[in-house]
């Protein structure tokens, strides 16, 4: 991977690729009782890695190894994590079975890549591993009967720090990634996390779900209509990557919840609301107050305003329903982006949590 040498920040691994390594380190002291140290794994792109082992241990009938994972420059929950493999040999015709050991979650409910009932240890995590102890199997002459389990010590501590939790993977973390590489502050993980927790709202029989900016508007819509963690979608900045797959997966009823700065830039047509990569428009704040009747000198300091709140706090003392309007032009915004059957609706919080504009179809 690369450093901070060439300007780059630097890319690690998934706990998937160090769950690979520790597996097959494992299964090669289980055959012929010696550990590699560095276990190489090939990424599904072709990749190569070493990794080092952080532990290891040869008992009757049971290898154990363990990898340290290392995330890179991405602020991963998962990162410096001690990801454990322990092998043993299982019933013969029996495959590759895994268990979730210590630390890793088990699935609850419907709508994950993995049925309910089973280890989290996402799909691509398991056909690396499975791929793995085929190649130290045939080295060996054995058959691929193993029993698998993969734990993470503390990961149930480290799990009550993700989104887990709400999708119904009780008792720790995922096993997850889908090339073996973390690409530092990616985006995608985040939605594709939004993309599950619409797999689990419509497996669960969700007909209302909300998507939030923040903690304070998510915890406002929940206690609002009363929704259960698994209609709670966490948004965040991406409302585009979750109105987009909710037009291709549509759920009855949809409301979205945030500040005045974040919805007034969903209601200009932004669709990642991060402050690095959208800026409130304080002209077209200014002309929602026209359209108002608001008085010249409120739209002139609109205008010339250094926050939203400032522009919000000045129209309220006015008397002007600024946060409705803004409300109802990023309801239309979604509105052109979700399938007919959504109904939509907007919801505008202060920093208290009191709603303060509404738009609702």
């Amino acid at each position: 991977m690369s450093d901070k040498a060439d300007g780059h920040l630097r890319r690690g691994w998934t706990t998937g690729a160090c769950a690979t390594a520790a597996s097959k380190a494992a299964a090669t002291a289980l055959f012929t009782g010696t550990f590699p140290d560095p276990v190489t794994i090939r990424l599904p792109r072709g990749q190569t890695p070493a990794f080092c082992l952080a532990t290891s241990r040869l008992e009757a009938g049971r290898a154990t190894a363990g990898i340290v994972k290392d995330a890179g420059d991405d602020p991963d929950v998962t990162h410096r994590a001690l990801i454990v493999a322990s092998l043993r040999r299982g019933t013969p015709g029996s495959g590759v079975v895994f268990r979730a050991g210590e630390g890793v979650g088990r699935v609850t409910k419907p709508g994950l890549p993995i049925p309910p009932g089973e280890p989290a240890i996402n799909p691509v995590p398991r056909k690396m591993i499975g791929e793995a102890l085929a190649e130290v199997c045939r080295a060996a002459g054995a058959a691929p009967d193993l029993e698998v389990e993969i734990s993470v010590p503390d990961g149930a501590a480290l799990a009550a720090k993700t989104w887990n939790p709400r999708l119904g993977i009780l008792g720790g973390l995922s096993i997850l990634g889908t090339t073996g590489i973390v690409v530092p502050f990616s985006c995608s993980a985040w939605i594709h996390s939004i993309h599950r927790g619409i797999d689990v709202a419509r497996a669960t029989g969700q007909s209302h779900v909300a998507g939030c900016t923040g903690s304070t508007s998510e915890a406002a819509v929940q206690k609002l209509y009363g929704l259960p963690d698994s209609a709670m979608l966490d948004m965040g900045d991406f409302a585009g990557g979750l109105l987009k797959y909710l037009r291709k997966h549509p759920l009855p009823r949809l409301t979205i919840g945030g500040g005045f700065g974040k919805i007034s830039k969903l209601a200009q047509g932004f669709l990642d609301l991060h402050s690095g990569r959208s800026q409130v428009d304080f002209a077209w704040l200014a002309e929602r107050l026209e359209d108002l009747a608001a008085p010249a000198d409120l739209v002139a300091a609109a205008a010339k305003a250094n926050t939203a709140m400032e522009v919000l706090s000045a129209a309220e003392a006015a008397g002007l329903p600024l946060a409705d309007a803004v409300a109802e032009a990023a309801r239309r915004q979604a509105r052109a982006l979700l399938a007919p059957e959504t109904a939509v609706e907007v919801l505008i919080f202060d920093r208290q949590g009191k709603q303060v504009g509404r738009a609702h179809g």
